[in-house]
């Protein structure tokens, strides 16, 4: 329905472009870019259509794929179909008052006008049978990554549209979306770069608040303040933990990697000899800088914390020496791990995983394989895959002496682009760990 069948609306109003000026923007060259590649490809596999599938699952992530090829990423969660040789169309939350004077997301993107009230997939099939593309082949594309496969989440929306389009052949898109995020184009890049710079404006808040009798809560409310009011979306993307370097044997602490919402943040007020460590994003147009950062509250951080620091910054140099065009991933991962080897010190997670509109991307490799989790993250399988110019990785850098303290780490890493002639950091993290007076 247009703006102008609203009663009281003059004809031909529409809505308000002023948020443009105010809202990231990717241009229509863009657009354009993404949109003949996916149609590139779906000739290619024979699709006609890709249904793309969108909730709030995994801090915000399952939209990504919807938002990639239209600029509408809603925690409301929706539909997309996209066609092969017509315009997209969305359908976006299923609450009427979100839509009325009209929806928001008309006045913070030029790339799709066609949004509507999302009703469930049987009015996207109904759309579909309109079109005549009932018996067609049908890509179906929720969000996935390293982690996130399909989950049962889906299964309905497959069932669904398997029940409304009996004669069609629904098969799985969603690779095509999550290889073509692989490569940035300029265009990303950028927006990573403005979300890497608010990133570092997040650090400086956590160097700046982690002190004594301040809370965890504190520091973390600091650095998501530092986000938004710099222009980043509320990401609630914080994995930060704190506790005493020195405690009771008896006792065991999660100082080796931060930890998820609801374990954080907590009430404890911060205090002399308290470890701070977080990984978190900062998210800006849609695109995520990844950030892992240490803090030490005291005027004189241990010895032994203070090695594993020079060896995590030791970490982050290879990474920027080796990660070039044509390099493999496995010399690549067995370089960056290379100096906490010769330290004789270990790690939870040590390498680097694909970062963009979602983390982590493909490729990713943090683990050993005998450390347990997904075997995707282990490198088994993707050891011969090259680095390529216009990826963009995140560093996980977690490591620990175990010959020291078995409960006590060093958490930090930078985002880095890949160029022609090797990679670049985008946040710039302090290299020094810091130590607050």
């Amino acid at each position: 329905m247009s703006n102008s069948a609203w009663p009281g609306f003059p004809e031909g109003a529409s809505p308000t472009k002023e948020l443009f000026k105010y809202v990231p923007q990717l241009s229509l060259d863009e657009r354009e870019r993404r949109w003949s590649a996916v149609r590139s490809e779906m000739a290619r596999l024979g699709i006609d259509v890709i249904v793309l599938v969108a909730n709030d699952s995994f801090f915000g992530m399952g939209a990504v794929n919807l938002r990639y090829l239209t600029q509408v990423g809603s925690v409301f969660g929706g539909y997309a179909v996209f066609f092969a040789d017509e315009d997209p169309i969305i359908w976006n939350s299923n609450q009427p008052q979100m839509h009325r004077p009209t929806n928001p997301y008309l006045g913070t993107q030029e790339w799709v006008t066609d949004i509507r009230i999302n009703q469930g997939v049987a009015e996207v099939a109904s759309e579909i049978r309109s079109r005549g593309l009932e018996k067609s082949t049908i890509g179906i594309a929720p969000f996935s990554s390293t982690l996130v496969t399909i989950p049962l989440i889906f299964q309905a929306e497959m069932e669904g549209l398997k029940k409304e389009l009996p004669e069609a052949r629904i098969i799985d898109a969603a690779d095509i979306l999550q290889n073509l995020r692989r490569i940035k184009s300029a265009e990303e890049i950028s927006l990573l770069t403005n979300a890497a710079q608010i990133a570092r404006k997040a650090v400086n808040a956590m160097i700046q608040s982690a002190r004594p009798g301040m809370t965890e809560a504190q520091v973390y409310a600091e650095m998501l303040k530092a986000q938004i009011v710099n222009g980043a979306e509320p990401s609630v993307f914080n994995l930060i933990s704190s506790g005493p370097v020195d405690h009771n044997q008896s006792e065991i602490w999660h100082l080796l990697h931060g930890a998820e919402q609801p374990a954080n943040p907590t009430l404890r007020p911060l205090s002399d000899g308290d470890v701070v460590i977080s990984e978190f994003h900062t998210e800006y147009g849609g695109y995520l800088a990844a950030t892992e950062f240490s803090v030490y509250v005291g005027r004189k951080a241990p010895e032994k914390l203070k090695d594993l620091w020079k060896v995590a910054v030791e970490c982050l140099d290879a990474t920027l020496e080796i990660m070039k065009p044509g390099k493999r991933l496995e010399d690549v991962w067995k370089a960056v791990r290379k100096p906490v080897e010769r330290a004789g010190m270990d790690f939870v997670e040590l390498g680097f995983h694909g970062h963009g509109m979602a983390s982590p991307e493909f490729p990713t490799v943090v683990h050993r394989p005998e450390m347990g989790g997904p075997r995707s993250m282990c490198g088994e399988g993707i050891e011969d895959v090259e680095i390529e110019e216009g990826m963009v990785f995140g560093n996980n850098i977690d490591i620990f002496n175990p010959n020291w303290k078995m409960d006590v780490g060093c958490m930090y890493g930078d985002m880095v682009v890949v160029g022609p002639n090797g990679a670049e950091p985008l946040v710039h993290v302090p290299r020094e760990l810091p130590e607050s007076i």
